[in-house]
């Protein structure tokens, strides 16, 4: 289970996750990050430009995560500069605002230039952000139930506002990658070297395979969809 802030940090650090955000302009991305990384939610926050990142330090199973939290403008002008950095990311959230219909229909777009850039095997949560705003919805939980489980993401709908499934969210990504690299990448490693090898403390991680599913999870995970595809 994870210790969602850590102990000691001033211990080593086992893993470094790269998890980078995407999704229209708008749709709350910036305060995602805001509201995980420190716990703060701004009213007056501004787009984001070019690209930004957060850390927070873990600990998944008594190894301590550093997770790095990219944050990607969402305008079409930096689309050029971005790409570059989806390049080693291990995880993603896919966010839409689900007030508005039409950040959720490019949601199929932003997911295919994801797949385009990052490793084939990348951890993905689709967010429907806002949930806040619940009167004004767009977007139905079934539609992106559906979208989810056709491309095999995880989803959740969160509000940064009201700090509503945030944590939830992204420690279920952070869980999964590290899973997998406990429970795959070490047994590969092993094979191929035909000894015990361990990761570098510190070194960001590739994410070999995607087959193991998460653990039971608490009653507010209530919109988590679990992939069922093994990969």
């Amino acid at each position: 289970m994870s210790n969602l802030y850590g102990g000691d940090f001033n211990q080593k650090i086992d893993y470094v996750f790269k998890v980078v955000l995407i999704g229209d302009s708008a749709v709350g991305k910036s305060q995602l990050l805001a509201r995980f990384s420190r716990n703060e939610f701004n009213l007056d926050s501004k787009a984001t430009i070019g690209v930004e990142f957060q850390t927070r330090t873990l600990v998944i199973d008594h190894k301590t995560v550093k997770a790095q939290i990219w944050d990607t403008a969402g305008q079409e002008r930096y689309r050029a500069v971005t790409s570059a950095y989806y390049r080693g990311a291990v995880g993603a959230m896919l966010v839409y605002d689900m007030t508005k219909r039409q950040s959720f229909d490019h949601v199929a777009r932003w997911l295919e230039e994801l797949r385009g850039h990052a490793d084939k095997n990348i951890v993905i949560m689709l967010i429907g952000n806002k949930s806040d705003l619940g009167t004004l919805r767009s977007v139905s939980t079934e539609d992106a139930k559906e979208f989810a489980q056709r491309e095999n993401l995880f989803f959740m709908e969160t509000s940064a506002l009201e700090a509503t499934n945030v944590e939830t969210a992204f420690l279920t990504v952070l869980t999964e990658i590290y899973r997998i690299i406990s429970k795959k990448s070490l047994v590969a490693n092993e094979t191929e070297s035909g000894g015990t090898h361990h990761f570098s403390r510190g070194t960001k991680i590739v994410v070999p395979a995607r087959s193991q599913r998460l653990p039971r999870r608490s009653p507010c995970a209530v919109f988590l969809h679990r992939p069922t595809q093994q990969l």
